[in-house]
């Protein structure tokens, strides 16, 4: 029996990877550029309606106050002060280029991994879901970190590597080598034909 599964996309936020937003200078909008990463996402998410695969799409983002932020964070302890990745602004929209349907879940989340907690593992198990696709940015933080927290809850694993982005492609191509001690990794022509 294969696996129910459900196509995750983590984090293709305005702040992140809009050339405007206040992470700019990461690399994170230029990867996404060069690599034309978020139309192969929307091809991803198109061949996911097709064979009925659940999609949910993850943000990170803080309450105005920042409540949630972890101030001792190297990667979060300073957003607070530049007001960045702020929920209700233009910086935790999603790209405008992304397709989302009003049927696709949205999470949001206050750490690096989408398990940390929310409630994706939760929703995941209730729709019966047994393997994850993973897409997202950065391929060495969120991709990384979902890859291994969805592992260690069971699930099938794949990374979908050119709907990923990083900072730059060292970064990238590192976290690939290291996802597939753990997980499938395919790209996203293999998504689309796959059962076509």
């Amino acid at each position: 029996m294969s696996d129910k599964k459900a196509l995750i996309i983590m984090d293709f936020i305005n702040e992140i990877v809009h050339p405007d937003g206040k992470f700019k200078g990461k690399g994170y909008a230029d990867f996404a550029t060069r690599h034309d990463t978020l139309a192969k996402v929307n091809r991803a998410v198109a061949a996911a309606r097709e064979r009925d695969i659940k999609v949910v799409y993850v943000k990170l983002g803080f309450s105005p106050d920042y409540s949630e932020q972890l101030k001792n964070s190297p990667l979060f302890g300073t957003a607070h002060k530049f007001q960045a990745l702020k929920l209700g602004d233009w910086a935790t929209e999603f790209h405008e280029s992304l397709v989302i349907a009003d049927t696709d879940q949205v999470i949001i989340k206050h750490r690096i991994s989408p398990f940390c907690g929310t409630k994706l593992d939760l929703y995941l198990r209730n729709m019966g879901i047994t393997g994850v696709l993973l897409c997202g940015v950065a391929t060495d933080l969120v991709v990384q970190s979902a890859a291994r927290d969805a592992h260690d809850h069971g699930y099938n694993v794949t990374v979908i590597a050119d709907c990923c982005a990083a900072g730059s492609d060292d970064d990238h191509n590192y976290a690939i080598q290291d996802l597939k001690k753990i997980a499938h990794v395919t790209d996203v022509n293999d998504i689309a034909t796959e059962h076509a």
